[in-house]
C-alpha cells in the first residue's frame, strides 16, 4: 500500500477531499504509482503531484483513472468538477493577495523616498512639517575658548637666527571674541521660548487626543458608529450565510466548499444527495448519472410555521445538476427528490442518510 504525504495545510477541503478520493481508489485498487501511470497514459511524476496535493489532475488523467480502478466516471467527473472551482477559487484568492502585497510595498517605498509624499503622511497624523519648532542648542558658558598660538616662519627657525633677525612673524589671527553675557541669555531666552511652545503644543495634542476618548464616559455617543454585518463577519470566500442565500448558487455564493453530505439514496443509477453547509446554514440538492431532462428538488418545513421552501433544477447533457440553496437551520431539516424518467421518483429520508 503505497505511503501518502501529509497534504498541503492550505489546501482547499473540496480539493482536499477529491485527492483523498483518488488515494483511495488508487489504494483499492492495488496499483503502484508506476502502473497507474503506465495504465493511464500520464507520467508518476504528473501523479506523485496529483495525489500529494500539489497540482489539480486533468479531467482526462482522472477519467483514466476511473476506467483503471473500475470507478464510476460520472460520479468521479462530478467531484473533479466541484475540486476544479474550489482551486479557481484558491489560485484568485492568491493572486488578489499577491497584489494586495505589492501595492503595500510600492506605497512605502513612494513615503519613504518621496519628502512630499512623507510631509502628506504628516499631515495626516496631525503634524504639519512646516510648524516643528527648531532645536537651539545653547552654548556652554563653562567651555575655555581656545586660540591658536603664533607660529615663526619655518626659514628663520631652520638658519638658525636670532629672533630679532628673523623676518616679521604674520600676525596671529584674533581669538574669536567670547559671547557677552548678554548675547549668552538672549540665546538661552530663544532655547526656553522654542522649548516652553513644543510643550505647549504636545499638552494640547494630549487635551484633544483625552476629550475625543473620553465621549464614552460622558454618555456620548461617536458621530458614526459603523455597523457589523452578518457579512462581515463570515470566512473568506463565502458570501451568504441564512436568508441572504434563498436562490444563490453554492459554489459561485462560496458555501460549497466545507459542505457535506447530509443524507443520500440511489435510484437505478441516479445517485441523489442532500448537501449541506453548516457555515451558510443553507441546504441544496444534487444528482449524479442521471438522464438529461430529470429534475432534482431540495425542500425543507417552513420554519415557525411558515410556507415550504423549495429550489428545483433539471439534468444537463451531462447527467449531473445542483439545485440553488435553501435556508435551513440544521441538515436534518431538508430532503432531495428526483423526478426520474418513467414516473420514478425517488427522496432522501429526513434527518440522515437514505
Amino acid at each position: 500500500m503505497p505511503r501518502w504525504r501529509d497534504l498541503p495545510e492550505e489546501l482547499d477541503p473540496q480539493v482536499r477531499e477529491f485527492t483523498g478520493r483518488l488515494r483511495t481508489l488508487v489504494e483499492r485498487s492495488g496499483l503502484s504509482v508506476v502502473a497507474v501511470a503506465d495504465r493511464t497514459g500520464y507520467s508518476k511524476s504528473s501523479w506523485e503531484a496529483y495525489l500529494n496535493g500539489r497540482l489539480l489532475p486533468p479531467r482526462g488523467a482522472v477519467e483514466a483513472l476511473a476506467e483503471a480502478t473500475g470507478a464510476d466516471v460520472h460520479h468521479l467527473g462530478t467531484l473533479w468538477e466541484l475540486a476544479e472551482r474550489a482551486w479557481s477559487r484558491s489560485g484568485m484568492r492568491h493572486d488578489v493577495t499577491m497584489e494586495a502585497i505589492g501595492v503595500a510595498r510600492a506605497r512605502a517605498a513612494i513615503e519613504r523616498f518621496d519628502p512630499a509624499a512623507r510631509g502628506m503622511d504628516a499631515r495626516k497624523n496631525g503634524h504639519s512639517p512646516g510648524n516643528e519648532w527648531p532645536r537651539v542648542e545653547p552654548p556652554d558658558p563653562e567651555q575655555p575658548l581656545v586660540a591658536s598660538a603664533p607660529v615663526l616662519p619655518a626659514r628663520a627657525a631652520s638658519a638658525g637666527q636670532a629672533p630679532d633677525s628673523a623676518e616679521p612673524p604674520s600676525p596671529a589671527p584674533s581669538p574669536p571674541s567670547s559671547p557677552s553675557p548678554r548675547g549668552r541669555k538672549r540665546v538661552a531666552a530663544l532655547f526656553a521660548g522654542g522649548l516652553v511652545g513644543a510643550l505647549l503644543l504636545v499638552a494640547g495634542a494630549v487635551l484633544l487626543l483625552d476629550a475625543g476618548g473620553d465621549g464614552e464616559k460622558r454618555g456620548e455617543r461617536p458621530t458614526t458608529a459603523p455597523a457589523t454585518s452578518a457579512r462581515q463577519q463570515l470566512p473568506e470566500g463565502v458570501k451568504c450565510a441564512g436568508q441572504d442565500c434563498t436562490g444563490q448558487d453554492p459554489q459561485a455564493m462560496g458555501c460549497g466548499a466545507a459542505a457535506t453530505t447530509a443524507a443520500d439514496v440511489t435510484v437505478g443509477t441516479a445517485y441523489v444527495e442532500v448537501r449541506y453547509s453548516e457555515t451558510c446554514k443553507a441546504a441544496w440538492a444534487r444528482v449524479a448519472r442521471a438522464a438529461p431532462g430529470d429534475v432534482i428538488q431540495v425542500k425543507a418545513p417552513g420554519a415557525n410555521g411558515g410556507a415550504a421552501r423549495s429550489q428545483s433544477a433539471r439534468v444537463g447533457a451531462d447527467g449531473d445538476a445542483y439545485t440553488k440553496m435553501i435556508p435551513v437551520d440544521s441538515a436534518a431539516r431538508a430532503t432531495a427528490c428526483a423526478a426520474l424518467g418513467g414516473g420514478t421518483r425517488a427522496c432522501t429520508a429526513s434527518g440522515g442518510r437514505g
